[in-house]
């Protein structure tokens, strides 16, 4: 085992978390920022565009989430593991099974967006010109999303062997390339075509392409835990079911998440463009809140699964219990600022009374609930980390039912308009909690631990 990893096994928890989750956090809201700043540029195009980007936001959601979050840290986990149990060789072949899945995984999922795509945007509300111009947008992110997955499953791999900094610095770096030149494309700075809504898709996938090539040449070249070499790429089929047994149950937790915005996002459809609009400002926010997590997340798979793999289950509850906390600090203060200040920030965004009261309304009775989510997601993540699932697939197929099933029976018999529908998005996130710390409470960890060749 090599020095790194055995501090990494070691070293005090809180200090370890907050020193390891400062730099991807920054990354990850630095990211997030990205994305709210497209918005601004996409709505002084007018609010067809801007209600045809929030139409499309479940669906990137669905991609980011499914590269990143399932798929990139399954890597991690899986990566993590290995070098907790001190086989550095298993750990280099895992690197390209999880390449070789980012490749076929984006493949699929255009796929299945040309076959559905339209319909599910149609079920939205989306109509005539809008939903032609997120159909268009759409068909344009999914088709060149390849370069978005390699670059999330890149650096994943580099959490896995617990570098945080390097994939943080460069996820800051493509940030300060991709602001530039998507206002560029989508207003036309700098004397560059206005393409329009279109604009920002193509400086993501362009980024992205960037980005992923530096990620993967650090890899071959750099001095690390472990390498990319051509030496370890070969087929196995355990290699892909030690991956495939996070990363298939997690994928649940973009399709529950996106399930539950889209039918969410149908709900207030119905209130007309600016109420959409204003839905889509409020969920960019609660999605820059997670991308804050992700960040504490995101170290937690990593640590839970080098200790799971070095047999330590103490060790991987006391981070697991020390990044709940954190979450639970950093998502009850900054939604709880966002819900009492909502004059400061959404008129950056919009100038339209309509749009503004349903941003309000939203971050108003969301806010100040992001704490629970908070303890939630980062369990949610150090159950990848220990490869613990059960639990997690459960509170991922509760928290649409709950968040539903409650927004239409406040909606419909009790007739609360759009807050029954944002107080069912806060019950789905209650539902969600409760399960995912149940399930770790009763030793779902403790569970995952490999047996000694003692014991066998």
């Amino acid at each position: 085992m090599d020095q790194r990893t055995q501090y990494l096994l070691t070293a005090p928890a809180l200090p370890l978390l907050t020193q390891l989750s400062i730099p991807s956090s920054v990354a990850f809201i630095v990211q997030s920022t990205v994305s709210l700043t497209e918005v601004w540029y996409v709505g002084q195009l007018g609010s067809t565009p801007l209600a045809a980007m929030a139409l499309v936001f479940p669906m990137l959601m669905l991609m980011q989430m499914l590269s990143v979050g399932a798929l990139g840290n399954a890597v991690s986990s899986a990566i993590a593991r290995a070098l907790g149990a001190g086989e550095q060789a298993r750990a280099e072949e895992l690197m390209w099974h999880g390449l070789i899945l980012a490749v076929l995984g984006p493949i699929v999922l255009l796929i299945a967006f040309l076959i559905s795509g339209r319909f599910f945007l149609s079920l939205l509300g989306g109509t005539g010109e809008i939903l032609e111009l997120a159909f268009a947008y759409s068909a344009m992110l999914f088709g060149g999303s390849v370069t978005i997955w390699i670059m999330g499953v890149a650096s994943s791999i580099f959490r896995g062997l617990g570098d945080m900094r390097y994939p943080a610095r460069m996820m800051i770096v493509g940030s300060l390339i991709q602001v530039p030149m998507s206002g560029a494309l989508v207003l036309g700075y700098f004397g560059a075509p206005k393409l329009g809504l279109f604009g920002a898709a193509v400086s993501v996938i362009a980024t992205s392409a960037v980005m992923a090539v530096i990620i993967l040449q650090r890899l071959v070249r750099a001095k690390l835990p472990a390498n990319l070499r051509l030496s370890r790429l070969g087929l196995r089929q355990h290699h892909f079911q030690d991956i495939g047994r996070v990363a298939l149950p997690a994928s649940l937790s973009p399709i529950s998440t996106v399930t539950t915005i889209l039918v969410l996002t149908g709900l207030v459809g119905q209130f007309g463009e600016e109420a959409l609009a204003g839905y889509g400002i409020g969920s960019r926010i609660e999605f820059l809140m997670s991308s804050l997590i992700f960040g504490i997340g995101a170290t937690m798979t990593s640590l839970v699964g080098m200790s799971i793999g070095a047999r330590n289950a103490d060790r991987a509850e006391e981070i697991g219990w020390t990044g709940a906390g954190m979450s639970f600090f950093l998502g009850g203060v900054i939604g709880t600022l966002l819900a009492v200040f909502p004059h400061v920030w959404i008129p950056v965004f919009t100038d339209d009374p309509m749009v503004y009261e349903t941003a309000k309304g939203f971050i108003q009775i969301v806010g100040p609930c992001l704490a629970i989510h908070g303890v939630g997601w980062a369990l949610y993540f150090a159950s990848q980390g220990a490869g613990a699932m059960r639990g997690p697939v459960a509170a991922l197929i509760a928290r649409p039912i709950v968040a539903i099933g409650t927004a239409f029976l406040l909606l419909g018999p009790m007739d609360m308009g759009m807050t029954g529908v944002f107080i069912g998005a806060v019950g789905g996130m209650f539902a969600y909690t409760l399960i995912v710390t149940a399930s770790m409470k009763g030793g779902a960890w403790r569970r995952q631990i490999p047996a000694s060749p003692a014991e066998t």
